[in-house]
């Protein structure tokens, strides 16, 4: 069993900053560090150390080769990472004292990825294995389809927010993965009334330091967990790893409650650090975790 992802590689350049700059507002940072980030490769760090495996499916510009090292030491599978004509995406995060962020992104490479590409890497995905999807990449209808033609789970994290992204995939989603304001945006996009009719599974919708809750609309039911109290130090990435690590836990066995737990201790020990993908905790950590 494997967990397939098409997502993001960037390089994160993590700014320290004072407050969030306001529009027009020149603003010294205090310190920079540089990391591993991007939506995918975060998902696909948070798989991998939940304890399932993971393939990642992206692609690095000329200066990426570090990124896929890096990938590759905290054991992500980058047999289906190709390095591309171009610049890696990358990511300018300024983060202020009290873990909040603004997120600048350039896509780079990650839009590139050709059709051919993707299907090759999915050649042998079938019904025991899963695809992850976000909207950083190019792709992500292409994919999807053939996941669901070998019978694979798809599940897609609608981030960022495109309306016409989300309604090209999502007649092939079996878990929606979104945060409280991407739903509020996808109801709003799509004129429903209810998330049940978005025509998915289910759905996980994060509420940030207020929790999480997973929505199984076949069998009709709603598991919540509520956020613990952490000292905050960056947000970076808290979504990510709730979501991969829940996937992740999905993959092994565990059902949604048990892993909407370890998920939800697993983001909160996560913004404990700063960083993003590098920050990701391990499952040892996650289960001796007391919040």
């Amino acid at each position: 069993m494997t967990v397939y992802n098409l997502g993001s590689i960037n390089a994160d350049y993590l700014y320290q900053v004072p407050h969030i700059p306001a529009p027009g507002e020149t603003l010294a940072a205090t310190h920079l560090e540089k990391g591993l980030g991007g939506k995918g490769a975060n998902q696909s760090v948070a798989i991998r150390m939940s304890g399932a495996e993971v393939l990642h499916i992206g692609a690095v510009g000329e200066d990426g080769a570090w990124l896929t090292a890096r990938l590759r030491s905290l054991g992500v599978n980058t047999s289906g990472v190709a390095q591309l004509d171009g610049a890696s995406g990358h990511g300018i995060i300024s983060i202020a004292p009290d873990g909040e962020n603004a997120i600048t992104l350039f896509p780079g490479t990650n839009i590139t990825i050709s059709s051919d590409m993707v299907s090759s890497r999915l050649s042998e995905i079938g019904p025991q294995d899963w695809l992850v999807l976000q909207n950083e990449t190019s792709q992500q209808r292409m994919a999807a389809a053939l996941a669901k033609t070998k019978g694979a789970s798809v599940v897609y994290s609608a981030a960022p927010f495109d309306a016409d992204v989300v309604a090209s995939v999502i007649d092939c989603v079996d878990i929606l993965c979104v945060n409280e304001h991407e739903a509020a945006s996808l109801i709003e996009a799509r004129d429903l009334i209810n998330f049940e009719d978005l025509g998915v599974g289910a759905m996980l919708i994060t509420y940030g330091a207020q929790g999480a809750a997973y929505h199984d609309f076949v069998s009709k039911t709603v598991s919540v967990v509520e956020g613990h109290s952490v000292n905050v130090v960056d947000t970076t990435g808290a979504g990510d790893t709730f979501c991969g690590y829940f996937v992740g836990r999905l993959s092994q066995g565990d059902g949604p409650k048990k892993a909407l737990k370890i998920a939800n201790k697993a983001s909160a020990l996560q913004v404990t650090r700063p960083g993003t993908a590098d920050s990701i905790p391990t499952l040892a950590e996650v289960l001796a975790f007391k919040p």
